[in-house]
Order: structure tokens, then sequence, then C-alpha cells
């Protein structure tokens, strides 16, 4: 199997690689940089990113990669080390299992010292992954205008408001959420994802640090009680169970084509609700939280990782430091993602869209009002799941919505699975 995987990646990895970048010369430092590709990361994006990088880090000529599927980016990159062809620089691959076997680099302070949160995503004490930008996950995206029908004046605040407008929405002939999942499988955990970090989170922080010390567990009532909420909505009928088969691309588009009242999603979303064609106008809120107060779950990392061994590791370095923190690259990050930089000093442009300002606008203020806590599922490194455990999230959620397993059942089932991972 281990073998099949490897001419899998090879065969892929022939097909999918493009040089792309400044590089003139014979001199030029080849590298290998791993992307991945999504309705708002698209290859033209890829293409110009590299250009616009490689044209102030002369010297440099880019391989621009690409992983199968967004949220496949990880395994891709494992395949491709078994069959000796790890790429020299990665983005939003997970550093977890990497970093523990010595494959990757590790950042010093001085390159660190540019990012705000320098200390995140840490393995063993040392860090390997640079902290490049925040990601509320998830916010939930609503149609004004289906709201406005329904009867909703104010989005919720809290879970049984939430549940409330689902049925006033449903009662007026509109879908409550729009999901997904398909090859993605993110999109079916994004409301289990919210419910989790709202809920066992606010009171229990480092809940994902004792499970890896085995002094919590899915089954715990804890947990069970943030996972059942999701299954209520299914058996309300709030959740629509065919969904789940529907892959990313698509999901995004039902919710544009005003197929669905209300999109969980990561803040990355807001750039194509500015950007991509729909009739209504899109209002953003925080997941709500049982009682009300401010939590809003967000995650810090998702930058570039560098193979240690890489043969030209001065110029991946390089390459990577540019790509993170070059202004006129971080205003195309948010143009095309809705990414908040996470860079000491840095304003968004003047022109980022009113969904993206909406979204960045309840990020800021529950900065200020030390309201955020870890986005379940999201995390990384030594502060995350155990590698392999976000599949089987997704999984999970997915079985509970179609109703293939009780919520007792697939908390069992994750802690089965995380004693197969660790």
């Amino acid at each position: 199997m281990r073998r099949f995987l490897a001419l899998g990646a090879a065969a892929l990895l022939a097909v999918s690689a493009c040089s792309v970048g400044a590089g003139t010369g014979s001199g030029d430092a080849e590298i290998t940089f791993l992307t991945f590709e999504t309705p708002n990361l698209t290859p033209a994006y890829w293409d110009a990113a590299i250009a616009r990088v490689t044209g102030k880090t002369p010297g440099i000529k880019v391989k621009k990669l690409v992983a199968p599927t967004a949220d496949g980016r990880t395994s891709y990159a494992k395949q491709l080390l078994q069959s000796g062809q790890f790429p020299d620089v990665m983005i939003a691959v997970d550093s977890a299992g990497f970093a523990e076997a010595g494959h990757l680099y590790a950042w010093t302070p001085e390159e660190l010292k540019d990012f705000q949160f320098p200390a995140a995503n840490p393995v063993r004490g040392k860090y390997y992954q640079l902290p490049a930008n925040t990601q509320t996950i998830p916010p939930i995206y609503y149609n004004k205008k289906m709201f406005a029908d329904a009867g909703i004046t104010t989005p919720p605040k809290t879970w049984a408001e939430l549940v409330t407008d689902a049925g006033k929405l449903t009662d007026k002939g509109y879908p409550p959420f729009t999901i997904g999942g398909g090859k993605d499988g993110f999109p079916s955990s994004m409301i289990l994802s919210g419910l989790v970090s709202t809920e066992v989170y606010t009171t229990m922080p480092d809940w994902l640090t004792r499970r890896r010390q085995d002094q919590v567990k899915f089954t715990d009532p804890a947990f069970q009680h943030a996972f059942a909420k999701l299954a209520d909505l299914a058996a309300k009928g709030y959740v629509d169970k065919t969904s789940v088969s529907r892959d990313y691309a698509a999901t995004e588009q039902a919710f544009l084509d005003g197929k669905g009242a209300m999109y969980p999603m990561g803040n990355w979303f807001a750039a194509n609700a500015d950007a991509k064609k729909h009739d209504f106008e899109v209002g953003v809120f925080n997941f709500p939280t049982e009682d009300g107060k401010l939590a809003v779950p967000a995650y810090t990392g998702g930058g570039m990782i560098v193979n240690a061994h890489a043969t030209h590791l001065d110029a991946a370095r390089k390459f990577a430091l540019a790509f993170q923190l070059d202004k006129d690259q971080l205003d195309a990050s948010v143009r095309a993602d809705g990414l908040f930089p996470a860079i000491k000093g840095y304003t968004p442009p003047p022109d980022a869209g009113p969904v993206f300002k909406a979204g960045y606008d309840l990020y800021a203020e529950a900065v200020r009002q030390n309201a955020v806590v870890h986005a379940f599922r999201w995390e990384t490194a030594d502060d995350g799941l155990l590698p392999g455990m976000k599949d089987k999230v997704d999984q999970a959620a997915q079985d509970v919505i179609t109703g293939r397993r009780s919520v007792a059942e697939a908390c069992a089932f994750l802690d089965t699975e995380w004693a197969k991972a660790g």
C-alpha cells in the first residue's frame, strides 16, 4: 500500500508541477513550492503571488506543485515525503509529524520578530510554521434578504436564538443552513467546530492538550453535549443530510445562489462574498454561544514550512519569509482569500470589501475583549489533533448529520481512532 501511494504521488507530481517566477539565470536556485487551490486561491492567484515575490527576491526560481484537494494538502505532503519528493516549501501544511521526525527547518526568534504571535503552534518548544494569518473559524455568513423575509431583525447571539431563527426560516421555505463535505470534508464539520470551540474551549481552553495526555475523552459529557446540538439541527431538518456529498466549491456556490440562509465557514469566504455575483446582501455574525457571551473561535498559523533538507535551504527560507511579509502579497491575500495577516503593524488595504471589513471588525472586537478561543479541528502542532484525526472529525460529523451514527457512537469512534493515531 505504501509503495502504491508513493507511485501515485510521483505520477500526480509529474502532471501538477510547473515553473513560475522571475528566475532568469542559469545560476538561479530552483525550489519547489506546494500550494493548494480553492475557489478563492486559483491557479492565477498562485502564479501571480509567486511572480510577485520572486520579482523582489532575485536568484530564486520556483516550481509550483498543487495538492489534489484543498484539505488534503498535509496527506499529499506525506505522500511526497514517502516518494522522496518532499517539497522545499509548503503552505498551510500541518507541521505535526514532519517536525518531530526532523524534516522541517526551525525558525529562529530573529526570523519570527515581525509576526504578531511568534509563539503560535509550538512543536516541542520550537517553531516550524510561520504564524502568518489569523482566521476566524467559523463565523456564520447569512442571506440578509432571507432573514428579513422570515422576520428576523437581529442576528442571533445565543444558540437558542439560532435554533428559533432556523425554524422561522424553515417556515418561510428557506433551508436554514448551507453545508457540504464530499472530497473536502471540512464543510461538514464547521458547525461542530463552532460548537466545541464556544462550549468546550470556553471552560477548558487546553482541552486538546488534556486529550493528548488522556485526561479527557471525546465521550466525556462536555464534548457530547456540544456535538448533540449538531444532531439536533439535523433531526429538525435544519441541516440537509444529502448535502454532505457536496464538495467545497459547490457548497460555496450553493450559498451564493441563494440555496440556504446561513453558511458557517472560515473568514476566507468573505473574499468571494465580496467578489462573486449574487443577488442578495451578505451579512456575517459570530458563532452563537449558549449564554450569548462573546467567544470567537480563531486559528493563527497557516503559513510556510520549509524542508530542512532542501538543496537550496537558504533560498527556500528567503522565499518563505518574503512571501509571508511582503505588503503587496499580504494585500493580495486579503483580496483573494479574506485573510487577517498576523504581521505587526499591518493594516488591510482600503479597497477591502464590505463583508471582509465586517468580519475583520468582529474579530478585532473579540481581541479587544480577550474573547478569542481556539478553533476546534483547525489547531496544529502541539496544540492540535493527532495526525489524521481531522478527517475522522469530518467523518464523525457527517455520520451524525446523516444518522449513520448516534452522537455517543460518533464520540466513541473518535476515541477509538485517537488511540490508533497515537
